[in-house]
C-alpha cells in the first residue's frame, strides 16, 4: 500500500510541482512563447493514457503494467531534468505525462484488486488523502528546489521515489493474471486519442491562445467530435474495446462517472482560482500558493477518511455522495458571494465546506463502479472514472477561465474606460505585477479579479447542483466481501445485460450411497471441482 500510495503521489504531484519553478525554467531555457505548453504536454499525454493503461492491464495483467509505467514515467523524469531547451523539456514532458497517466490508472485498479469492496472505502480515502495532498505540498516543493538547489530537480526529486516504488512492487505485488490473453483494440485506442488530443487542445487553447470562433479552435473541434463518433461506431463493432460501451448500461457506472467528471470540474475550478483571489486581492505570497489550499484540501481529506471508514464499517455508500455534494453546493454557495472586504474567513469556511463535499463524495465513485465491475473489465472501469473526471476537469478549466476573462474585462471596461489594461491577456499570470501597478489601476484589476472568481462560482453552482441531482439517482448495490468478482457479480450488472452465462449441465445427483460423503478435494484445498465451475460465470 505504501509503494502504491508513493506511486499515486509521483503522478499527481508533478502535476503541481512545476508550476512555481515554470519562471526559473524560462530564465534558463527561454522559449517564453512556449512555456504553457510544459503544463499541456503532461495535462494531454496523462488524460489520454489513463484508459489505455487500464485495457492494456486487463489484458497483460497488473503488475507488469504498474511497473512499465514506472519505468517510462523516471524516464520522462530524467530527460526533463537534462533538458537544453523548451521543446526538449516539451516533449520530455510529454514523456512524463505518458507514465503519470499509467500510475494513476494503475494505482486505483490494483487497489481493486488487493481490497475487497467493503473493505475499500477506507483504503480509498488513504489514496485520495495523496491525491488531495499533492496539490499542497506540489508548489512548495517547486519553490523550495528553485530557491535552494536547481529547477532540475523538480525532476530529479522522482527517481528516489519511483526506484523504491519499482523495487518494492516487484518484490511484494502479487495480484493474479488474466485467465485469457484478448487482442487489443488498436484502432479503437489510435481514434480515442486523437479525438481526445483534438478536444483537450480546443478547450485548453480556446479564449487564450486563440478566439473560440478562430479557424484552428473550430477544426480541432470538428476533428475531435468526428474522430469520437467513429470511434463509437469502431467500440461498438468491436469484441472488445478500448472502452467497453457495455459498461455505459450499467447505471451505477454512468451516474458515477457523470459525478467525477461534475465534481472534477468544480474542484479544479476552486484550485486554480481562489489562490489567484488569495494573492492579488489579499496580498498572499505566490511561493507559498499551495498553503493558500490548505483549508479546502485539509477537509477533503477528513471527508474522504471518514467516509471510507464509515463504509467500511456499515457497508452501505449512497449517502455520502448525496450529503458530500449537498455540502459542495453550499461550499459554492458561500464563494459565490466573494468581495474584496471578504475576510479570510469567508474563504477559508467556503474552501473548508467544499473540500469536506468533495472528499465525501469523489471517492464514492470509483469505489461503486469497481464493486459492479467484472474482473475482467476492473482496469477499463477504474480508469474510465478517472479520465472522465479528467476531463471535467479540463471543461471545467475551459469555462471558467472565459467566465473569469470575460468578467474582468468588463469590470476593466467600466473602471478604466480608454486603457488597454484589460487587453493585457498575460496580466493575469503575474500576481506580483498586479500589485505593482499604479494606486488605481491596482485597485480596478482586483475588484475585476474579485468579481471574475465570483462569477467562476456563480457559474459553477449549477454544475454542483447537477452532480447533487445525479447522486440521488445512484444505485445502492450491496458491496461484495470477495475479490473474485467473476465468481460472485452482482445483479446490477446482471440486470444491464453485461454478464454472460452460458448454459450449464446440472452437476449429476450424489447417489444415495454417498450421501453425507464431503466432496472429493480434487484441488487441495477442500473445494469439489464441479461446485466450483458451476459458481463460476464467465463474462462477455
Amino acid at each position: 500500500m505504501g509503494a502504491l500510495m508513493t506511486c499515486l503521489l509521483l503522478s499527481a504531484l508533478d502535476q503541481t510541482i512545476v508550476s512555481t519553478a515554470l519562471p526559473t525554467i524560462v530564465g534558463d531555457l527561454g522559449g517564453l512563447e512556449h512555456i504553457s505548453w510544459v503544463v499541456t504536454a503532461y495535462l494531454l499525454s496523462s488524460t489520454v493514457s489513463v484508459p489505455l493503461f487500464g485495457k492494456i492491464s486487463d489484458i497483460y495483467g497488473r503488475k507488469p503494467m504498474l511497473q512499465a509505467t514506472i519505468v517510462i514515467f523516471l524516464v520522462g523524469s530524467v530527460l526533463a531534468g537534462l533538458s537544453q531547451n523548451m521543446l526538449m523539456l516539451i516533449l520530455f514532458r510529454g514523456i512524463q505525462g505518458i507514465g503519470g497517466g499509467g500510475l494513476l490508472a494503475m494505482t486505483f485498479t490494483i487497489l481493486g484488486d488487493l481490497i475487497t469492496p467493503r473493505e475499500r472505502g477506507k483504503y480509498t480515502g488513504y489514496f485520495t488523502a495523496v491525491f488531495a495532498s499533492s496539490s499542497v505540498i506540489g508548489p512548495l516543493a517547486g519553490g523550495f528546489f528553485v530557491d535552494h538547489l536547481s529547477w532540475r530537480w523538480v525532476f530529479y526529486i522522482n527517481l528516489p521515489l519511483g526506484a523504491i516504488c519499482l523495487l518494492v512492487t516487484g518484490l511484494h505485488l502479487h495480484v493474479p493474471k488474466p485467465a485469457e490473453r484478448r487482442p487489443l483494440d488498436i484502432v479503437g485506442s489510435v481514434l480515442l486519442t486523437i479525438a481526445v488530443t483534438c478536444l483537450l487542445l480546443m478547450l485548453t487553447w480556446g479564449g487564450h491562445q486563440y478566439d473560440w470562433g478562430s479557424g484552428v479552435i473550430l477544426t480541432l473541434g470538428f476533428v475531435g467530435v468526428v474522430t469520437g463518433v467513429v470511434f463509437l461506431v469502431q467500440a461498438g463493432r468491436t469484441p472488445d474495446p478500448v472502452l467497453p460501451l457495455r459498461m455505459f448500461r450499467e447505471p451505477v457506472f454512468t451516474v458515477c462517472i457523470a459525478m467525477g467528471a461534475l465534481l472534477g470540474a468544480v474542484v479544479v475550478g476552486a484550485a486554480v482560482f481562489l489562490p489567484l483571489y488569495l494573492q492579488v486581492v489579499k496580498g498572499a505570497s505566490a511561493t507559498s500558493s499551495g498553503l493558500l489550499l490548505v483549508p479546502m484540501m485539509g477537509a477533503m481529506v477528513i471527508g474522504s477518511n471518514t467516509a471510507g471508514r464509515i463504509i467500511n464499517r456499515t457497508g452501505r455508500y449512497k449517502m455520502f455522495p448525496i450529503v458530500g455534494s449537498g455540502l459542495a453546493v453550499a461550499g459554492v454557495l458561500a464563494l459565490t458571494a466573494l468581495e474584496r472586504s471578504s475576510s479570510r474567513n469567508h474563504v477559508s469556511f467556503g474552501m473548508a465546506i467544499l473540500g469536506l463535499g468533495i472528499g465525501s463524495a469523489m471517492p464514492v465513485t470509483t469505489l461503486a463502479v469497481q464493486n459492479v465491475a467484472s474482473q475482467s473489465d476492473m482496469g477499463a472501469a477504474t480508469s474510465a472514472v478517472n479520465f472522465f473526471r479528467s476531463l471535467g476537469s479540463a471543461f471545467g478549466i475551459a469555462v471558467f477561465g472565459t467566465a473569469m476573462s470575460t468578467r474582468l474585462n468588463s469590470t476593466l471596461e467600466r473602471l478604466l474606460p480608454g486603457t488597454d489594461l484589460h487587453h493585457d491577456k498575460g496580466l493575469l499570470n503575474s500576481p506580483a505585477a498586479i500589485r505593482a501597478l499604479p494606486r488605481v489601476q491596482y485597485a480596478a484589476v482586483a475588484q475585476g479579479i474579485t468579481d471574475g472568481v465570483a462569477m467562476v462560482f456563480r457559474v459553477a453552482l449549477p454544475i454542483v447542483i447537477a452532480a447533487w441531482v445525479a447522486s440521488w439517482f445512484l444505485k445502492e448495490v450491496p458491496l461484495r466481501e470477495d475479490l473474485e468478482a467473476s465468481a460472485s457479480m452482482v445483479e446490477g450488472m446482471e440486470e444491464a445485460g453485461m454478464v454472460y452465462q452460458p448454459a450449464v449441465e446440472p452437476a449429476p445427483t450424489r447417489p444415495d450411497d454417498l450421501a453425507g460423503v464431503p466432496p472429493v478435494e480434487a484441488n487441495g484445498n477442500g473445494h469439489d471441482h464441479r461446485t466450483h465451475h458451476q459458481d463460476v460465470r464467465p463474462h462477455s
